[in-house]
Parts: structure tokens; C-alpha cells; sequence
């Protein structure tokens, strides 16, 4: 690896850290220059825009989130084993004490929902592609399942738990979680027609 790819990374990393905290829109060249103490012209040079380093950030936070939950996801066994992996590794994440403010991704979700550009965009394809690959580990584990459902209630625990982890602080939050988790994976392998 270059010393471009590098700096690019640990740049990226920091930006991460501040959109997780911050939001994008407290995501600047400027705030990113102060924080890594580098300078603007510097960083300019690796994005261009800000819109740019918005879609470089949602893009290195997915690939983060990939590289974190993915060794414990490959070492479960296929079916219901890899998705209680995944799950377990995604509350990991929105635990991640080098997010300070959670989930960059679903804290984009929030802020982006209802703005149009090149961010909405990508974040919009790369959940539609998480959709269909969800949806997809539950038919596996499942067939039969109304898949699409399952993903619906994986992302509402998924959310709920950040929400009441991160804003209500609640100490019971992952024990809610993984409760939530347990009864609709219970229920799709019991009778997956009604699921």
C-alpha cells in the first residue's frame, strides 16, 4: 500500500469518527483539516468536494462495517447460525467505541432521507443491495419465509436497539435487542409461512 492510500485511509478513518459523531453535514474539509491537522489544499486534493468526501465516507464506513462483521459471519455455520453472526456483529458495530456517535450509515439514512445528490444515491443503492442480500440469508435459513418481512423487522431491532442504546441509554437495550432477535428468528424457523 502507498503512502496516498495510506493517508487516504487514516484520513477517512477520522472522517468516519466526525461523520458518526457530527453527522455529514458537520463534515467539512475544513473540520477534517483541523482534526488531522493537515491542510485544506491537502485534502481537497484527495476528494475535491465535499459531496465527494461524503460519498468516500459512506463508501470506507461500509467497507468497515464489511471488514467487521464478516469474520465472525464466514466462521458460522450457513442458515440460522449466519444470521444470528451477522446480527451480533452489527450491534458490535453500532457499539464500536471508534464511532463515537454510532452507525455513520444509519445515521446517513436519517439525515440524507429527504435531500437529493450524489450521497442519497449511493447510500440508497448500497441499501438496496444489503436488502437483497438480508433477504436472501433468511431464505436460505428459512425458505418459504416471507423474506422481505424479515428484513423489515431485523432493520426496526437493528434501529431500535441504536436508538435506545445511543439517545435513551438504556442498559437493557442489547438484552431487548437480542430478545427481538431471538423471537423472529424463533418464528420464521417454526413456520416459516408465517413469518
Amino acid at each position: 500500500m502507498g503512502k496516498g492510500a495510506i493517508t487516504r485511509g487514516r484520513i477517512l478513518d477520522e472522517a468516519m469518527r466526525i461523520a458518526s459523531r457530527d453527522g455529514l453535514s458537520g463534515l467539512t474539509i475544513g473540520t477534517l483539516a483541523k482534526a488531522l491537522d493537515l491542510s485544506k489544499s491537502g485534502l481537497f486534493v484527495h476528494f475535491g468536494s465535499k459531496e465527494a468526501l461524503q460519498v468516500a465516507v459512506l463508501e470506507h464506513a461500509w467497507e468497515r462495517f464489511r471488514t467487521f462483521v464478516q469474520p465472525s459471519v464466514d466462521a458460522a455455520a450457513p442458515g440460522a447460525d449466519r444470521l444470528r453472526a451477522l446480527f451480533l456483529g452489527w450491534l458490535d458495530w453500532i457499539d464500536n467505541p471508534d464511532l463515537p456517535g454510532g452507525c455513520p450509515v444509519l445515521a446517513a439514512s436519517f439525515e440524507l432521507d429527504d435531500r437529493e445528490g450524489a450521497p442519497r444515491e449511493f447510500l440508497v443503492e448500497r441499501q438496496r443491495v444489503a436488502q437483497k442480500t438480508l433477504a436472501q440469508a433468511f431464505r436460505s435459513a428459512a425458505p418459504g419465509a416471507d423474506a422481505e418481512q424479515c428484513v423489515f423487522e431485523l432493520r426496526s431491532i437493528t434501529l431500535g436497539y441504536h436508538y435506545m442504546s445511543r439517545v435513551m441509554r438504556d442498559p437493557k437495550a442489547r438484552e431487548r435487542a437480542e430478545q427481538a432477535f431471538k423471537g423472529l428468528l424463533e418464528r420464521v424457523l417454526e413456520n416459516p409461512a408465517r413469518a
